[in-house]
């Protein structure tokens, strides 16, 4: 930890005057994030008398007002009320899905704070592992209540929406904003995130093909299992390497450049919070995020069938797209300025985490709570993952960028989620086929 002579050094929601060694935690993820961030005016908390209170003031107001999500943040406890209360169940999870928009932000400014006084190293790490920390919760809740399609369907949406939606939309908007300027980026972050999401990509289809090459399913579930679990082993240990390989061997390829405004001194307020105080914020707001994941997990099934629109459809589209608003619509932002960098290290971060951490520890997780969750994601699933980073693939493979990139990409998306939407595949169909074949395999055995 930081020694207390060090402030947390906050202004309009940055840190300022940092060594190069500590900002290197900071993250294309925290970059995307600290662009929604807008400045806390303490005018008035300053003249509060008491010291303990004007502190809790300052941490409230910067931890609340600092984002310009904040007009959000009714969202959770009308989603809470309504909950509480009996209200239809569309309703709480359309709330609850408008109040973890703020709190995604919240967790990357929090956890970004931390890691300032945790040191370059563990910052990192924090920055690393916490950058889909919603996906991860909801997988989990979703897990506790046997939703494995659930889990699937929106871990699927989250990369197609990074490597597809974000991603498109940053190359177009960039491409129309700059169209007189040659927009280059480093090809060798987006190789690296490439070839991960490659190896992904091999670990999901070998489940689906073995399936598919069995003389039937009795014969083939136990091994597609066995085999899903050995490859999020190796995923994980993948995804481990390229975490020593960002945060010490070549780090330089990942150090997200400072806007030119936030290298100016100065000073943040009076009363900046501490190294406990921001865990007690991250604690609270990670807090918040489970409860309303878990209204998201409950009320899923009965908003498809009050909207009329699929389950695949809400989790592989709207989850991701509700959940990493935030960090997303900061993508798009230094995509206008022309920071590049920035943008793919967001978009092909996040999918490159997911696909490589969340989806392999779910798999773990589910090992563990006694839960047969393969990474057979069937034939639509993997087909469309498959073309989205093949295609994403060739878009970056020169290191330049325009908006017809950008274009296809997002028609791309579109036409995905046209066949989802068109999908009416039933939530427990995973399920009810892995129960039908346990049922066969036993009549097997008693004949």
């Amino acid at each position: 930890m930081a020694s207390s002579r060090e402030p947390w050094l906050l202004e309009n929601g940055n840190l300022k005057g940092l060594s190069k060694e500590i900002r290197h935690g900071r993250t294309a993820h925290n970059m995307s994030s600290s662009s929604l961030r807008k400045k806390s005016h303490l005018t008035l908390v300053s003249k509060v008398p008491c010291r303990k209170l004007r502190q809790f003031l300052a941490n409230l107001q910067e931890v609340i007002l600092g984002t310009k999500l904040s007009v959000l943040f009714p969202a959770i406890p009308l989603a809470i009320v309504a909950d509480c209360y009996g209200f239809a169940r569309p309703w709480v999870f359309a709330l609850s899905l408008l109040g973890l928009t703020p709190l995604a932000e919240r967790v990357s400014f929090l956890t970004e704070q931390i890691a300032y006084y945790t040191g370059p190293t563990v910052g990192g790490l924090l920055n690393a592992t916490c950058g889909n920390a919603t996906e991860l919760i909801i997988a989990i809740f979703a897990l506790s209540q046997r939703k494995i399609d659930v889990v699937k369907y929106s871990l699927l949406g989250s990369v197609l929406s990074n490597l597809l939606l974000v991603l498109g939309t940053s190359l177009f908007c960039g491409g129309i904003a700059n169209l007189r300027l040659e927009q280059k980026f480093d090809r060798r972050q987006a190789d690296v995130n490439s070839l991960l999401l490659l190896l992904a990509l091999l670990c999901h289809s070998l489940p689906m093909l073995f399936r598919m090459s069995g003389a039937s399913d009795a014969v083939t579930v136990d091994p597609i299992l066995q085999l899903s679990r050995a490859s999020s082993i190796v995923m994980l240990i993948a995804y481990l390497s390229y975490l020593i390989f960002q945060l010490f061997t070549h780090r330089q390829l990942f150090e997200a450049q400072e806007e030119s405004d936030n290298d100016e001194n100065g000073g943040g307020g009076e009363e900046e919070p501490g190294f406990w105080s921001g865990f007690i914020w991250l604690v609270g707001m990670t807090a918040a995020i489970s409860l309303l994941s878990e209204y998201v997990v409950q009320t899923i099934e009965d908003a498809s069938d009050s909207w009329g629109i699929s389950v695949s459809f809400i989790s592989i589209i709207l989850l991701p797209i509700v959940g990493n608003a935030a960090e997303h619509a900061g993508a798009i932002i230094f995509a206008f300025k022309n920071k590049l960098n920035i943008s793919l290290g967001v978009a092909l971060g996040s999918a490159t985490q997911t696909s490589m951490f969340v989806v392999p520890l779910c798999v773990i997780t589910a090992w563990i709570m006694g839960i047969k969750m393969d990474l057979n994601f069937n034939l639509l699933e993997t087909g469309s993952l498959a073309l989205s980073i093949i295609v994403v693939a060739f878009t970056l493979q020169d290191g330049t960028s325009h908006y017809m990139k950008g274009l296809v990409l997002l028609l791309l998306y579109i036409v995905i989620g046209a066949c989802f939407y068109v999908s009416k595949t039933p939530l427990n169909q995973l399920s009810t086929i892995n129960s039908g074949t346990k049922a066969a395999i036993d009549r097997i055995f008693r004949a």
